[in-house]
C-alpha cells in the first residue's frame, strides 16, 4: 500500500522533471550558470538520474548501474533528447524496482549506510523523495530565471 504511494509520487515527479527539461525554449539554456547559481538544470537532471538509478535501481531493484557522480556535476552539453530518454528509463527502473520490493521490507534496514548509520527502506525512500523534490524545484527556478 505505501509502496504504491511511493511509486505514484516518483512517477509524478519524474514526469515533472521531463516536462521541465522539455520546457526550456533553447536547449543550450539547460547548461547555463550565472551569478550564484552554480548547478545548471542539465547537471541537476544528470544528478537526479544518477542518484535514483544507484540508490533505487541498483540497490533495490538489482539493475546494473555504474554511477559517475563527478560527471553528474561536471558533464556539459548532453543533448536534451538524451536527458529525456534517461528520465524515461529512470521512471521505468524506479517503478520496476519498487514494484519488486515486498511491502514488509520497508521497515527493514536499507543495505547501505549512506549517512553513516542504519536506516529503514522507508526512511531512505522518504529522504530520496525529498531530495528529488528539492532538486526538481531548483530546475524549475533555474528555467524561470535563466531560460531567456
Amino acid at each position: 500500500m505505501v509502496l504504491n504511494e511511493f511509486i505514484r509520487l516518483f512517477e509524478r515527479d519524474t514526469e515533472k522533471l521531463k516536462l521541465e527539461i522539455n520546457s526550456y525554449s533553447k536547449e543550450e539554456n539547460l547548461w547555463k550558470v550565472a551569478h550564484n547559481i552554480t548547478n545548471s538544470a542539465g547537471n541537476l537532471c544528470l544528478h537526479l538520474v544518477g542518484n535514483m538509478s544507484h540508490f533505487v535501481g541498483k540497490e533495490i531493484g538489482g539493475f546494473d548501474y555504474i554511477r559517475d557522480r563527478e560527471f553528474e556535476f561536471a558533464g556539459k552539453d548532453v543533448p536534451r533528447s538524451e536527458l529525456v530518454a534517461s528520465i524515461e528509463k529512470l521512471q521505468n527502473i524506479v517503478i520496476a524496482s519498487l514494484e519488486g520490493l515486498d511491502e514488509n521490507m520497508l521497515q527493514k534496514d536499507y543495505p547501505l549506510e549512506v549517512f553513516g548509520y542504519k536506516m529503514s527502506y522507508s526512511f531512505f525512500l522518504i529522504h530520496l523523495f525529498g531530495h528529488f523534490s528539492y532538486h526538481l524545484g531548483q530546475v524549475n527556478y533555474h528555467r524561470r530565471l535563466l531560460d531567456i
